[in-house]
């Protein structure tokens, strides 16, 4: 083929996956933002109402991303199905889908509750542990409509209906915003509950959100044809079992690095208060940007997904270059923003210069492991579309915990380097991390475009 022919392809593919991936990444963001919004929100109230909203979501974030990384099992089915012409099968998936999700958000509030009298055993100063407990058990039982509602947002993008539920996104972040505002600070006339009043606003949103994206598709015409019209028709619990299987490598995957970082911002906690608002705050920002290849990984699987379904093998390796490069690129402009601007984002959240002053200095480092971070997971995004997901797991459980957990530990305590010393396990984790789930990807690809049979790839 060309090489001028072979760039054509390129640019085409990647052009098909960027409009895919925009109203996704938009959605991540907007999801980021509630988030945001608490934070900068709560952390005018004080440092002790930062850490503790940085506390909890070091916990919560755990099973939040795992259920995520578990129900992206609805994407990639529900794309093969579409892929295949077979969409009415993308319907059961939702089914499976939704049914996983409730469950999973029971069994967090419930655990929530079982976990609270143990929370002072993970060695967090004082005020936090006698601030917390609220806003955690709120947030806590907040993942159960946002499960559902990212169980639902996945059929959409997979059928190709990403841009009704990126806008109903945006109505919750700005009803969460409006919320905050008026429970944090005590507006129109409501008491002034401070960082309780952020998690009964992230809750009210959530619930607003789930509501809003289950509504959609029953009346979107697209969407007839593969919308249940039984919910609870037989074969409801063997799909479950089904998305179970597929997305719990993902699922694993995802814990394996956000436990990681939890257990990172637990080694802040133990350094005071000062480095875990900031390592909030930094994990806030960068927390943002990483939505930009994590929705590019979900297009990614989404195309590989519809690719295989349709038996058009061949069209994977340019999907998955172009992306790769696409990646790289915007990763190396947002890490040239935080060397840039480190100090006026710190700004945004916080007065305390303290604070900030060691933002900035944990913001140079991210900008490094972004780079990495963003080639890891959108080369996970591909495998998960052809399916591959037990090695990436395995990948995972090396990069993260054997990896970038004991150089953290050294670098920030044995060598004394402190709260950047944690950091730096991230960036060589996550380095370990991207190098293998890329050249794996990147075999497969070579495989397809060698093999006289690549059209029928699958």
């Amino acid at each position: 083929m060309p090489s001028s022919t072979s760039f054509k392809i390129l640019v085409r593919e990647n052009r098909r996956t960027f409009f895919l991936a925009l109203p996704i990444v938009a959605g991540l963001v907007g999801q980021m933002l509630i988030g945001i919004a608490d934070t900068i929100m709560v952390g005018r109230v004080g440092v002790t109402p930062l850490a503790a909203c940085a506390f909890a979501n070091t916990i919560l974030v755990v099973p939040m991303v795992f259920g995520f990384g578990l129900l992206s099992a609805v994407s990639v089915n529900s794309s093969h199905a579409h892929g295949a012409g077979r969409s009415h099968l993308a319907g059961d998936t939702l089914r499976g889908g939704v049914l996983l999700a409730v469950a999973m958000g029971l069994l967090v509030g419930a655990g929530a509750h079982a976990a609270l009298p143990f929370l002072p055993l993970l060695g967090q100063p004082q005020e936090v542990n006698e601030t917390v407990s609220v806003f955690f058990l709120l947030c806590a039982w907040s993942l159960l409509p946002l499960f559902v509602s990212g169980a639902t947002k996945n059929f959409c993008e997979a059928l190709r209906r990403p841009w009704v539920p990126f806008w109903i996104m945006m109505a919750g972040v700005l009803l969460n915003v409006f919320l905050n505002w008026v429970l944090i600070y005590g507006n129109l006339g409501a008491p002034a509950m401070g960082i309780n009043g952020a998690g009964v606003a992230t809750l009210l949103s959530r619930v607003a959100v789930m509501c809003g994206i289950l509504i959609y598709p029953a009346f979107e015409r697209s969407l007839s044809a593969a919308w249940p019209s039984d919910w609870l028709a037989p074969g409801l619990f063997e799909e479950a079992r089904n998305l179970l299987k597929i997305g719990i490598h993902t699922g694993g995957l995802n814990l394996c690095e956000v436990t990681g970082f939890s257990i990172g911002s637990l080694m802040m906690g133990w350094l005071g208060v000062v480095p875990l608002a900031a390592h909030q705050i930094a994990l806030s920002v960068v927390g943002t940007t990483f939505m930009v290849p994590l929705g590019l990984a979900q297009a990614v699987s989404v195309r590989v997904g519809h690719a295989r379904g349709a038996r058009r093998g061949k069209i994977i390796p340019p999907i998955v270059h172009g992306s790769l490069g696409l990646t790289a690129g915007v990763m190396a402009v947002f890490a040239a923003g935080y060397l840039l601007l480190g100090n006026v984002m710190a700004a945004g959240f916080t007065p305390d210069a303290a604070v900030r002053a060691l933002t900035v200095q944990l913001l140079v480092l991210a900008g490094v492991f972004q780079i990495f971070d963003g080639i890891q997971v959108v080369s996970s995004g591909a495998l998960r579309g052809f399916a591959d997901t037990k090695i990436p797991f395995v990948v995972g459980i090396i990069s993260y915990w054997f990896v970038a957990l004991p150089v953290s530990w050294l670098t920030a305590f044995y060598f004394g380097f402190g709260a950047p010393g944690i950091w730096v396990g991230f960036v060589v984790g996550l380095g370990v991390a991207a190098a293998a789930m890329s050249t794996r990807l990147l075999r497969k690809c070579k495989r397809l475009n060698v093999s006289p049979s690549a059209h029928a790839a699958g």
